[in-house]
């Protein structure tokens, strides 16, 4: 389950993350509405003639068909949230929606709250749209309409944070996370704050910077965090850094039997991807064949027996962007194009060209695999 996302160089890498693209935004726009249908043929939101801007496969990886049409042909998406039954796509300060359960999506425009700097998190609780500002709401199923639930928090005098009311907010929110006993975590440039009973109390659980994604498996979470990835197995009572080179964590993802990490190492100025199949307590570095890249940031896996000419020695790139598992193949985004691996990262196969050298980052939903170019920060 993944929760809802200095150095110059950190700041650079926080930059190209579609999660991190938060900008101010006009305060007298107070509310999320229904969303309305973008109709290419009557509008000028979208263009038809789109065209490797967003892939879709259906079988694990092996094959990709591009579902561009419809979208901006110009214009880069700039923020992509997958869940289980939804997805909403960001395209300049327009938040577009899509059931995942069609053949093809069907957008359909979200009139979001302050759209240029929203991103959507799925939870146990519901889906959620936050903010920069620290505004969050969550979607009714009922009504298709977005209601506020979100809770300002301020720090009085014993230390500790309380909920007050909706007058005052805590800033600089960058994700939301829930785990399975109900804890909900909020990520914030300050650090990292959860809550036990559904919001009414808060304390800070890690300091000294953002955590932008954990994953849990078998009571261990692991996540991606300022100083490198990190390591709880008291539900996010105490972390520990587990792999830290220096430079931020890009990505974690579950895998059978553990974990895979990127993270970014400085003084290789690449981005490394590792598996860990002992809860995160050690880790194995799987890129030799992908040859380390400064954007990498994600991976996934899916079972099938058809098999590719194997890709060795791929030059290092700019932008290798994701890794995802689906089944038993691990996916990867890279400036060459998207990558599967049948064995756990020991060697990997091209299986779709790439574009520009751009990196392609990797989503799932349920065992639809996307995949959305450009994206190629934390």
């Amino acid at each position: 389950m993944h929760f809802l996302h200095l150095t110059f160089l950190c700041s650079m890498l926080i930059g190209y993350s579609s999660n991190t693209a938060l900008e101010s935004s006009p305060a007298s726009q107070a509310n999320i509405s229904s969303p309305t249908t973008a109709n290419p043929t009557t509008t000028n939101d979208v263009i038809p003639e789109a065209t490797n801007i967003m892939l879709q496969s259906k079988d694990g990886g092996q094959t990709w068909d591009d579902i561009s049409q419809g979208l901006p042909e110009k214009e880069q998406p700039t923020g992509f949230f997958a869940g289980p039954s939804d997805l909403f796509l960001r395209i300049k300060n327009v938040m577009y929606h899509s059931k995942s359960n069609l053949k093809v999506p069907v957008w359909e425009k979200e009139h979001t709250l302050y759209p240029g700097s929203t991103s959507i998190a799925f939870n146990p609780s519901g889906i959620k749209a936050y903010n920069f500002e620290g505004q969050i709401y969550q979607k009714t199923d009922a009504k298709e309409t977005w209601s506020p639930v979100h809770r300002e928090f301020r720090k009085p005098l014993t230390g500790t944070w309380s909920r007050v009311n909706t007058n005052f907010q805590k800033p600089w929110l960058r994700a939301i996370i829930e785990t399975s006993d109900g804890s909900v975590f909020l990520s914030c440039d300050d650090g990292l704050y959860k809550s036990a009973d559904q919001g009414q109390s808060w304390k800070n659980v890690l300091k000294g910077g953002w955590v932008m994604d954990i994953v849990e498996s078998d009571g261990v979470l692991i996540g991606t965090s300022q100083s490198g990835i990190i390591r709880s197995t008291d539900n996010g009572e105490h972390w520990e850094t587990v792999i830290n080179e220096g430079g931020v964590g890009i990505a974690v993802e579950r895998i059978d039997g553990g974990f895979a990490a990127i993270s970014y190492n400085t003084k290789s100025q690449s981005r490394r991807i590792r598996i860990s199949l002992d809860d995160g307590k050690t880790w194995q570095a799987i890129d030799e064949g992908l040859q380390p890249n400064l954007f990498l940031s994600s991976v996934k896996i899916y079972k099938t027996s058809s098999s590719f000419t194997p890709v060795n020695g791929l030059q290092a790139k700019a932008f290798i962007s994701s890794i995802k598992q689906m089944g038993k193949h691990l996916i990867c985004g890279h400036p060459d194009g998207i990558l599967r691996s049948s064995d756990m990262g020991a060697t990997w196969d091209l299986v779709h060209a790439g574009v520009d050298e751009k990196g392609f980052k990797i989503y799932a939903s349920g065992d639809v695999l996307y995949a959305v170019l450009g994206f190629t920060g934390c």
